[in-house]
């Protein structure tokens, strides 16, 4: 029995080469080595990425062109010896016009197009890709809270498993002692097996509780590291314990607000909305006219290297879609519903996380209200165990009373650590649910040894 309690006791301890680790450094680790973190971080890159190339509109395009062609063509025939300066006065005879020899055109061309009014498309553009980058920020704050939130869960239920062992083992020491006490009054001749039967059953269920709360702990510990990204059989030393919080007193109607403009779903509903109403701007400026200028440069010549000639041209040209088959008004019709379902899902938004407040909050005062229930039903649940077992010594109380009271003092810490689990737990969702918990977070300072 002894050798039993003290094999799952060692399982529960951390080896002599472990690591101290608090919360703080848990959720950095998790930050570091999530690979949820590192998706954010790529799509808000390739977001910035866009920015730039919507900005590129503002900017000339300036493409370099090279072609060779050859042709006994008469129009191209014609029209390169003129581009290559090699017209002369033979190529004005009949024959020579109407049966040329193929001919070569080396053709080096540099071109330039510049918008000069582009009715705010770029403008536009670049304002789309800018929102679409803070939303890509949003969800890379939306992915870490969810992070840091797993791994405070992750962590505490591992200190709660180890507290629970460590409960089940005090239990196992009592019951023992009670074994020993009704072993003993029996030997007296004030009791019978009965009651010595009675309490092997009680430790014998009480050993089995031990072992599934062994067990529960071993997971517990693969959980966590799962959640920092580690081996499953890492071994650490958790350096906070598991307190109740000393919370500051806020009203619920302070969280409303500030989960209102700091959670990133909050935010990334009003930047959608933004989003959508600029993509109607764009669709209404499809219909106004552009203007841009053309410039080229272009060199043609029968060989490679020589024998040919250099033009330029300069252009200003108006483009205006007068008619596009309806299409247009489909798209601009089509933004306008966007835009209104972006609303829509705004004021929805916003009563939901609302609500999810609420939840959060309800659960921290209860889980605070509890531990104070818990902790006077620990200390009574005790005192009632120490005067029933004086009492059973003594001949004036039975087995059943003494059972009942061991049972009582086990639950009664179990539910007190519990509600200190939930506590914590309930503090990180109310903050989850904020939209304000980070790595500096106070909930990360709290219950270091």
């Amino acid at each position: 029995m002894k050798k039993t309690l003290l094999i799952l006791v060692w399982w529960a301890l951390p080896g002599p080469a472990q690591d101290s680790l608090s919360p703080k450094d848990a959720v950095r680790h998790a930050l570091a080595a999530n690979k949820s973190m590192a998706v954010s971080t790529a799509d808000w890159n390739a977001a910035a990425r866009r920015v730039v190339e919507a900005r590129s509109g503002n900017l000339p395009k300036v493409n370099y062109s090279e072609s060779w062609a050859r042709s006994d063509n008469p129009v191209f025939v014609f029209s390169s010896l003129l581009t290559q300066h090699q017209f002369g006065e033979q190529n004005f005879q009949v024959s020579p016009l109407n049966r040329p020899d193929s001919l070569n055109n080396f053709q080096s061309q540099l071109t330039a197009d510049q918008a000069l009014y582009d009715a705010g498309q770029t403008r536009q553009a670049v304002r789309s890709a800018e929102l679409a980058k803070d939303i890509a920020k949003e969800d890379g704050r939306r992915t870490q809270m969810a992070v840091i939130a797993s791994v405070i869960r992750a962590y505490y239920d591992v200190l709660l498993g180890a507290e629970q062992l460590n409960a089940t083992n005090q239990a196992m020491r009592s019951a023992e002692t009670d074994l020993d006490r009704a072993e003993s009054v029996r030997n007296t001749g004030m009791s019978t097996d009965v009651d010595v039967l009675s309490i092997r059953v009680h430790l014998a269920n009480v050993r089995e509780r031990q072992i599934r709360s062994g067990a529960d702990l071993d997971v517990a510990r693969a959980a966590l590291n799962d959640a920092l990204g580690l081996p499953l059989d890492t071994a650490h030393t958790l350096s906070a314990a598991l307190t109740p919080l000393q919370l500051p007193e806020r009203v619920l109607a302070d969280y409303e607000k500030n989960a209102l403009s700091e959670r990133p779903e909050a935010r990334q509903v009003k930047l959608a909305t933004g989003l959508a109403a600029n993509q109607a701007a764009a669709a209404r400026s499809s219909l106004l006219p552009q203007v841009g200028v053309h410039a080229a440069f272009e060199a043609d010549r029968q060989r490679f290297y020589d024998k040919g000639g250099a033009n330029w041209l300069v252009s200003i040209g108006l483009h205006w879609n007068l008619f596009n088959g309806f299409s247009d008004k489909a798209r601009i019709e089509e933004s306008r519903f966007a835009l209104s379902r972006s609303e829509a899902e705004q004021e929805r938004a916003g009563s939901a996380i609302r609500l999810q407040v609420r939840r959060a909050y309800a659960d921290l005062r209860a889980a605070g209200q509890r531990i104070e229930v818990a902790k006077a039903s620990v200390a009574e649940a005790e005192e009632s165990l120490r005067i029933t077992q004086n009492r059973y010594e003594a001949g004036m109380s039975n087995v059943t009373d003494l059972l009942r009271t061991e049972t009582a003092v086990l639950e009664a810490r179990t539910r007190r650590l519990s509600a200190i689990h939930d506590q914590r737990i309930a503090a990180a969702m109310l903050e989850l649910a904020e939209g304000t918990l980070t790595v500096d977070s106070e909930i990360l300072n709290e219950g270091s040894r």
